[in-house]
């Protein structure tokens, strides 16, 4: 699956690279409407937040959420110095490679571990500080200001990254992805709005986050239409649902529930229920002069003994009929020449108004060649020709 290094020597380095200052274009108070992201054909798109309710990514409201009918990003809670500093306990609490009590070996540092000690050199922000670092960068583009404010929120990343850790196998791409999306969001902070940066930022942090999960999922790229990323994040929690009321979860429920058709929801389950395999496999992995899978597969394209022998026929054909028309005078020659061999073939009609006489005139001398040359193509080239001609 794609990713990003996760060695432990880039761990450490991590927030150094990711938390360079965003573009230094400045930007006036009240100078228009700020936008909320949305995941779209798996890219993180804008949209004003006056129009729109939530991105199709957005967090669950939680109970103590406020709502704000003037600003719906209001509604999002503000993420506490406490929650912040309990989750990078936790994180750091679960280090996989931790040597065992007792021991004189050497404990190995995990990435996420590395990343989350490093995070936490940088302190959190009072409003009172973030305020004036915003203010500093949005009118004067101060990039050690815009630093600031990304680097203080590090932690905030590895919170929301650390909710989908089992919906992709490296912790550190989702938090990678979730800092492009933080630098987003200070790149589109509006300090003059009276919300947090934590509170902004985590619509734009958890939007970057499904889209990568998104992309990755599987080798075949999924959630290239609206549907079927409606189903990829919805499809098991809807079943989960039908299963806890006692109702049997058929794909038509589930569809209905959704408001998509039948097929996409059985296409999404047979997707989502195992891995891809690649054609190029060995079908024997423990044979290296086994055969791959692309192998095995039947090839539905044309014969070449046939497509060369088809080839070589039109030729005589083609030959066949230039000597049929060299034969002809007169008005079988035309209609051989503007009716039978022409891409935008003439009208009867047209050819009768030329002549002087009937359409149906025109039709009788049209059929009388026509039995001529299926007669002459016959005794050339065989009764196969029949067919050709019919067709």
């Amino acid at each position: 699956m794609p990713g990003r290094d996760t060695k432990e020597g880039a761990a450490k380095d991590a927030p150094e690279t990711t938390t360079a200052a965003p573009s230094s274009k400045k930007r006036r108070k009240g100078r228009g409407r700020r936008s909320v992201p949305a995941v779209i054909d798996a890219e993180v798109v804008e949209r004003p937040d006056q129009e729109a309710a939530a991105p199709t990514s957005a967090p669950a409201k939680t109970a103590d959420a406020t709502a704000s009918d003037t600003d719906p990003l209001a509604e999002a809670p503000v993420v506490s110095d406490e929650d912040l500093d309990a989750l990078a306990a936790e994180v750091l609490a679960h280090r996989p490679h931790a040597a065992p009590e007792g021991t004189a070996a050497l404990a190995l540092r995990d990435p996420v571990s590395a990343y989350m000690a490093e995070a936490r050199r940088y302190p959190l922000l009072t409003r009172e500080q973030e305020y004036a670092l915003a203010v500093k960068w949005v009118e004067e583009g101060d990039a050690e200001a815009a630093k600031a404010l990304i680097t203080s929120n590090l932690r905030l990343v590895v919170k929301i990254a650390y909710e989908y850790r089992n919906a992709h196998q490296s912790l550190l791409d989702l938090i990678q992805e979730g800092n492009v999306g933080l630098v987003k969001a200070v790149q589109k902070y509006d300090p003059y709005r009276n919300v947090r940066l934590s509170t902004y930022a985590a619509w734009w942090i958890r939007a970057y986050i499904l889209k990568y999960i998104l992309n990755n999922w599987r080798l075949v790229k999924l959630g290239t239409t609206q549907n079927q990323r409606k189903l990829f994040f919805n499809l098991r929690k809807q079943k989960a649902a039908l299963e806890a009321a006692g109702i049997d979860p058929t794909p038509e429920r589930i569809a209905k529930a959704l408001d998509v058709s039948k097929e996409e929801v059985v296409e999404m389950e047979r997707r989502m229920s195992g891995p891809d395999v690649s054609l190029d496999a060995k079908i024997r992995s423990d044979d290296e002069e086994s055969r791959t899978r692309l192998d095995a597969l039947a090839d539905e394209g044309a014969d070449p003994d046939r497509v060369v022998g088809d080839a070589e026929f039109r030729e005589l054909l083609d030959a066949k009929l230039r000597a049929f028309g060299a034969t002809l005078e007169g008005r079988e020659a035309e209609i051989f020449r503007e009716r039978l061999l022409a891409e935008d073939p003439i009208t009867l009609q047209a050819l009768g108004d030329r002549w002087g006489v009937s359409r149906e005139r025109a039709r009788q001398i049209e059929k009388r060649l026509l039995k001529r040359l299926r007669k002459y193509l016959q005794d050339e080239l065989g009764e196969a020709v029949e067919v050709s001609l019919s067709e």
